[in-house]
């Protein structure tokens, strides 16, 4: 197969019958180019295929218009949703976007950071997965890097993320409302600061209420639908099992509903549950799901946009700023006031 030709600027500027810094002008747009110009040094561009050597500009500018994105768990369908938002804004700026996935690893993720850092990127997003610490060398070096949804214990760097300890609240406030005392939590791994700010507002709405938490009701540990299914199971075998469940993210609520169905407990009549995050299949399921939805896309906007002010005036870890997304609580089909004439099936 023969070799592609490689066309160079003088190339282009030779087709288009200007001079190489006309060309130049175009493609760094640091320089008023009359329209007619500017029309010819393009169509010169893409008759020849012509693309600019970006690594030889960032070398020349010190920028790449290149971010990287890290996340846990690409088949969890809130990061999906994230990045999208992630990409809109990054496209509008001009900016293109590396994406890695730590499959929940620490040491992938600390693996990726570092790829990411030797491929010159401008600056990372960073969901991190538990006992993570390879963002550390990077702040200290004050590297660009915002923390996205879940924020590490102890950092003080620059975050956005949702107001996870008042969507706690409201889904127990919720449950309170509609009557129910037995209310139990898929809590996640508290390792991670969205399920820890979650049981806080949980905790809180049932403190106000007077209501006892009871520690056989809060099922911990992972982030899985596996965790989920199992921690569903122990529940609902309990001699005096919960009237509601809150599951603390998507796939635990995933778990939960198949060990519902295995139990073959109807929802809402004998189990109330909320969710967190509003997928498309939440509101088809039957019944449909009463959940907590996040600004996903607002999200990865956000912090894109924070992620950029850092880039253009330096990380300042003394000005690091944290933004709170609010959440809104979306009562549907699955919840219901808690049954009296029956007990649950075990």
């Amino acid at each position: 197969m023969p070799e592609r030709m490689k066309y160079t600027m003088r190339d282009v500027a030779r087709l288009a019958g200007v001079s190489t810094s006309t060309v130049s002008a175009v493609i760094n747009e640091n320089v008023v180019v009359s329209p007619d110009r500017k029309k010819r040094v393009l169509d010169a561009m893409v008759a020849l295929d012509y693309h600019p050597d970006e690594v030889a500009r960032s070398l020349k500018t010190g920028k790449t218009n290149v971010i990287g994105v890290v996340i846990p768990d690409i088949t969890n369908s809130f990061y999906p949703e994230v990045i999208r938002g992630v990409e809109e804004a990054a496209q509008q700026a001009g900016y293109g976007v590396l994406l890695c996935d730590s499959n929940e690893d620490p040491q992938n993720e600390a693996t990726h950071l570092a790829t990411l850092s030797a491929r010159r990127v401008d600056g990372v997003l960073l969901a991190c997965c538990a006992n993570s610490t390879g963002f550390d060398a990077m702040i200290r070096r004050r590297f660009p890097i915002v923390f996205v949804d879940r924020i590490p214990p102890g950092t003080t760097g620059n975050s956005v993320s949702s107001d996870n300890v008042e969507a706690g609240h409201a889904s127990g406030k919720h449950l309170i409302a509609l009557g129910h005392e037995r209310i139990a939590m898929l809590i996640g791994n508290l390792e991670m600061s969205p399920h820890r700010d979650r049981l806080e507002g949980f905790r809180k709405a049932m403190q106000e209420s007077n209501l006892p938490i009871r520690e056989e009701y809060l099922a911990g540990g992972g982030v899985q639908i596996e965790d989920g299914k199992a921690a569903g199971r122990r529940l609902l075998s309990l001699s005096h099992p919960p009237t509601a469940i809150v599951a603390s993210n998507n796939k635990l609520l995933m778990g939960l509903w198949e060990s519902i169905d295995e139990h073959k407990i109807k929802v809402p009549s004998e189990l109330s549950v909320v969710g967190f995050d509003d997928q498309l299949w939440n509101r088809y399921v039957s019944p449909s799901l009463t959940v907590v939805a996040q600004a996903t896309s607002e999200m990865g906007r956000r912090a894109f946009e924070l992620l950029c002010q850092l880039i253009d005036n330096g990380s300042n870890e003394s000005d690091a700023r944290h933004v709170q997304l609010r959440t809104e609580f979306r009562a549907r089909n699955s919840t219901a006031v808690p049954a009296t004439a029956h007990k649950l099936k075990r």
